[in-house]
């Protein structure tokens, strides 16, 4: 693939949206909307258009049904209708396959370009979109974990330095990162909005989509959907969590949806928008980062995720991450050990047997 990397980035404003391709859509519509709460837009019998309370685009997740679980493309809003044709030359600049449509690819969304990007994920990039009703002082639709904003997606790639190398080029800056002491980064955290991030790139074979978060207002929030799950008898839904993270500071939740998609229930990050806004850079062997209070990842969360297609919708194919220097000490999507290993003599017995069983993951 030949690269003009001279080529202007287009300015991006934020994640937006993202197509989930599910074998059942009522299924699906029932944990969405039913469960989670999130609000039916449009819908037919091929396509279920969602949004989340606060939102005033025409959507923040569509519901494709389709014969295999996948997903369909990361969908991110630029600032201007020129940035539309930035993106489309941004990406021709770097040998990737592009597909621009005046009309859009699906409904509410104006003039789009979709790509292949060199990591091989399909990407989209627009500004015009249908305006909906922002529902923020409709408290009379609220419910206890009510979701109120799309705050990011998780991808999983085998090079993260490649990976953070390329969105830097798409003008994404790092607000936290895992590294050695040789200063390789395992995984990155990355934003266009002034958040921590509005996508994040972590390790593993790829391309695949880790997770895509829903922000709420408060823990509580977060406890609400828990206790809801649990009286629906769907406690199985939760993966990992609640807990909180080192890495961003949020408190957090993990589901798998029906067909096994990941979506993370997330607040309480921090904002990042000043220019010298400082890295939070997290040593490898630090067991902090990733659970706060040192809970145990189980192992589906470091193991699992979910393929992408490619514009003819046709399934991506895995790369394996084979870096030995990694593999050798790492394991699972943001290339984890357990404990720092100064810290590990000092340990009692039991916990220094979680950790090595942790390495056999």
């Amino acid at each position: 693939m030949s690269e003009n990397t001279a080529v202007t980035a287009p300015d991006i404003l934020r994640c937006a949206y993202m197509e989930i391709v599910v074998t059942d859509l009522q299924r699906s519509r029932d944990f969405y909307v039913d469960v989670l709460g999130l609000v039916v837009t449009e819908e037919d019998e091929n396509a279920i258009y969602l949004r989340s309370l606060e939102e005033f685009i025409h959507h923040n997740i569509v519901l494709k049904k389709g014969p295999e679980a996948a997903v369909g493309v990361f969908s991110y809003r630029v600032r201007t209708p020129e940035d539309v044709g930035l993106a489309e030359e941004f990406y021709k600049a770097r040998g990737c396959r592009v597909e621009r449509r005046k009309e859009g690819f699906v409904k509410g969304i104006g003039d789009s370009v979709r790509v292949e990007d060199p990591l091989g994920f399909p990407y989209e990039f627009f500004y015009e979109v249908d305006h909906v009703e922002r529902l923020a002082w409709h408290y009379e639709l609220y419910t206890p974990g009510a979701l109120v904003r799309l705050d990011h997606f998780n991808q999983v790639t085998p090079d993260v330095p490649k990976a953070e190398k390329y969105m830097e080029d798409l003008g994404f800056r790092v607000t936290e990162a895992i590294r050695d002491a040789e200063g390789t980064t395992y995984a990155a955290w990355m934003r266009r909005k002034p958040t921590v991030h509005d996508t994040a790139m972590t390790g593993g074979d790829g391309p695949r989509m880790h997770h895509i978060a829903f922000a709420t207002h408060e823990k509580h929030n977060i406890l609400s959907i828990c206790d809801k799950l649990g009286a629906l008898r769907m406690s199985d839904h939760i993966e990992r969590g609640p807990g909180r993270h080192g890495v961003s500071n949020a408190f957090y939740l993990y589901l798998r949806d029906p067909d096994g998609h990941r979506i993370e229930i997330y607040t309480q990050d921090y904002y990042t928008g000043d220019p010298d806004n400082p890295v939070v850079v997290w040593d490898v062997h630090d067991n902090q980062r990733r659970d706060w209070w040192g809970t145990p990842v189980v192992p589906s969360w470091y193991t699992d995720a979910s393929r992408v297609l490619d514009l003819d919708g046709n399934l991506v194919p895995l790369v394996t991450r084979t870096d030995a220097s990694e593999l050798e000490e790492t394991i699972g999507a943001d290339g984890f050990s357990y404990t720092r290993k100064e810290e590990e003599e000092s340990m009692p017995e039991w916990k220094k047997g979680e950790f090595k069983l942790g390495h056999q993951l």
